[in-house]
């Protein structure tokens, strides 16, 4: 009866009770799928705590791994349902007594949230005043663009871009670039996508502001802005350029090609296709909102040292104090600053999730985690370095880095009371977190981001091999050359 009034509404027209038994049976299977993951994830994670309490671990440790474990394989198997299973984690972590509500909240790392609200207003008003489009535009209308140029630059963009907003915000940015060109040369704008990405990646491990590990680490770690620029940023450019090198040699091709239609169509008739955005007043004012901001943001450790303030005070005072300013100034539109640019659902995620790898140091959990990596690798601190480096690496290729960051740092945490030097571990974790978003489509927030993008707005499809195969070689390349500065340089340590 229902098929029936499917069909006399035109909704299947001829044939129609024949799709709509195709699509109950897509449905079904989509379902039973889901069960499949629920009942996987559901037995993982109890193994896990089983296993954790046969190994001596205290039935509240065991509950805090179990809980955090579910949380991670949640967001691995069911994305979109992710702040669910964090809400129904941390819900059992206090019905059980796993963890209180104060320490729940003390370990909930307000200071990050907050630090990355006031950024996320800030770039809200870099959009809002037409900075991205006036940027973009200023980009592609350079005179004697060739195709190696065009990699380079969009590289290099990318990278710097991605220190100065975070990478989501850049890929957004730098995939409409390539969108544009690629149009007006009429080529297949997906290996130049791939490429922006891989750099973004490469250029959110260069400054606190390109990834949410990178304040992360920076809060727990004691680590400031000024440390990022001078031991991250040269680190990254480094891998930066071997990414320049690698790419211009795996995409020959595609970049011979791309030159033969720049001189085919004549790359001067691309200023004339392009509109030319004049940076108008409001703009500066943004601009100059966000330069001051950034220039606070790097003297934070020398002002909190001046006032005699705790570590990090300045650091989240200037990004609330700078947003402060900007719904002072743009008061009609603060409130849409606040609704649409701010991302809630990320935030309440990583609150969650933040105070549920709290749990585990709460519960001494990753206490036992380092004294048995520390054995493991005979207290050797180079041994450390490998572990910890390779395991981000090989983890945030297949999980969002922040929650694998997340996990990690408790334990990192815990090598200190064992006397090691634990610097050299931060930035191994940073930067294992940021490179192994390379390896894989799924890697990072900006791989789904510009993928997503590409999906809709061209209707193309990359292959996980056709991604793995270049996103593994830069990873593992930009991996090593690290591994090698952390373990040889004095200044690492």
């Amino acid at each position: 009866m229902v098929l029936d009034r499917i069909n006399r509404r035109g909704g299947y027209g001829s044939g129609g009770v024949d799709r709509a038994v195709a699509l109950s049976a897509v449905s079904l299977r989509e379902d039973s799928d889901l069960l499949k993951k629920l009942i996987l994830l559901i037995f993982l994670s109890v193994s896990l705590g089983v296993l954790g309490a046969r190994s001596g671990l205290s039935f509240h440790q065991a509950t805090a791994i179990s809980i955090f474990s579910a949380s991670v394989l949640g967001t691995l198997f069911f994305w979109n349902f992710r702040l669910t299973f964090a809400f129904f984690g941390t819900s059992i972590l206090l019905v059980t007594k796993t963890i209180d509500l104060e320490n729940l909240v003390q370990f909930a790392s307000l200071e990050v949230i907050l630090f990355l609200v006031g950024m996320m207003v800030l770039v809200g008003l870099l959009k809002d005043s037409g900075f991205f489009a006036w940027l973009v535009s200023l980009i592609l209308r350079m005179r004697k663009l060739t195709a190696d140029k065009f990699i380079v630059l969009i590289i290099m963009i990318s990278a710097i871009l991605t220190c100065a907003v975070d990478e989501v915000t850049a890929i957004i940015f730098i995939v409409a670039a390539v969108f544009e060109i690629c149009d007006y040369f009429e080529v297949d704008p997906t290996p130049f996508l791939i490429i922006s990405v891989l750099a973004t990646n490469i250029g959110s491990s260069g400054t606190v502001l390109g990834n949410p590990i990178g304040i992360l680490i920076a809060t727990k770690s004691g680590l400031t802005f000024e440390d990022f620029i001078t031991r991250a940023f040269p680190l990254m450019l480094i891998c930066m350029l071997v990414l320049i090198a690698i790419v211009r040699r795996w995409y020959r091709p595609t970049i011979r090609q791309l030159q033969e239609r720049m001189d085919e169509f004549g790359a001067n008739d691309l200023l004339i296709k392009l509109i030319s955005v004049p940076p108008e007043k409001e703009l500066k004012v943004s601009l100059a909102i966000f330069g001051v901001t950034l220039f606070f943001i790097s003297l934070h450790h020398r002002m909190e040292l001046f006032f005699g303030l705790k570590p990090n005070t300045i650091l989240l005072i200037i990004p609330l104090l700078s947003s402060g300013c900007v719904m002072a100034w743009k008061w009609r539109k603060a409130r849409e600053f606040i609704e649409k640019d701010v991302e809630w659902w990320t935030l309440l995620f990583f609150l969650l999730l933040f105070a549920q790898a709290g749990t585990l140091k709460y519960t001494g959990a990753t206490d036992v985690m380092a004294r048995s990596l520390a054995n493991f690798a005979g207290n050797s601190l180079n041994a450390l370095i490998g572990i910890v480096l390779w395991i981000a690496t090989i983890g945030s290729s297949l999980l969002d880095n922040v929650v694998l960051v997340a996990a990690f740092i408790p334990v990192i945490q815990g090598f200190g009371a064992m006397d090691i030097n634990l610097q050299p571990l931060w930035w191994a974790l940073l930067f294992g977190g940021c490179f192994g978003g390379n390896i894989t489509v799924i890697g990072s927030t900006a791989n789904i981001v510009a993928l997503g993008i590409l999906e809709k707005e061209r209707n193309i499809h990359i292959a996980f091999l056709r991604w793995f195969w270049i996103g593994l070689t830069v990873g593992a390349v930009s991996a090593c050359i690290v591994w090698l500065a952390l373990i040889f340089l004095p200044f690492y340590r």
